[in-house]
């Protein structure tokens, strides 16, 4: 069972992705968390640390969700090579689901407002950093496996990577690209990116 402040963080979320940042209002919030206004401060200060907590819960939702895709995959499959790991994670992003959904929308949301509060740029940073950090790891196996061109920088595959995938996801859940169509373009993105994958992508070229 969630615990309340679980319950808060959840709320907000929701009610980011569905009205914005601007649009947040802690009664409302508490409302929908079955809490009272005062249990939320007790537990984020104000506003500006409930906004950072949320940002921290959309990206450990993220990861959550990413590991149990990941596991899913390997336990139905003798083995899973690196290069199919990076491409199903970045592709985990682009699925038609209603915690993915709410998750990606909540996300673009809070990048957008960092413009504005500054109190979120820190947070956000570091939430990104880690994202590139994790691709770069994976695009790294895949060299060494063989799956991947050498002479890329890991880092700069993975800044490119993931910045594609916020983008699609936004002309994707603002209806302006089909989610097929956002997904073939990432997968040829990581083509062009790491080069055919020897036996398959070069067959299918």
């Amino acid at each position: 069972m969630a615990s309340k402040r679980d319950l808060i963080l959840q709320a907000a979320v929701g009610m980011i992705a569905q009205s914005g940042v601007r649009g947040l209002r802690v009664e409302e919030i508490a409302a929908k968390a079955g809490a009272s206004t005062g249990l939320i401060y007790y537990h984020f200060k104000d506003r500006a640390g409930l906004l950072r907590a949320t940002l921290d819960y959309i990206s450990d939702r993220a990861d959550r969700y990413t590991a149990q895709a990941l596991a899913a995959g390997k336990s139905g499959a003798a083995h899973r090579d690196p290069r199919s790991e990076l491409e199903q994670t970045l592709l985990l992003e682009l699925q038609d689901d209603d915690e993915i959904r709410e998750n990606s929308t909540a996300w673009g949301e809070l990048r957008a407002s960092a413009i504005f509060e500054t109190d979120l740029r820190e947070r956000l940073e570091g939430a990104t950093a880690g994202w590139v950090r994790e691709m770069a790891e994976r695009v790294a196996l895949a060299q060494e496996a063989g799956q991947a061109r050498e002479g890329v920088d890991p880092d700069d595959v993975a800044e490119r990577l993931t910045a594609l995938v916020e983008g699609l996801s936004e002309r994707w859940l603002s209806g302006t690209l089909g989610l097929e169509r956002a997904r073939d373009l990432l997968r040829g993105a990581i083509v062009a990116e790491l080069g055919p994958r020897p036996g398959l992508d070069s067959e299918s070229s």
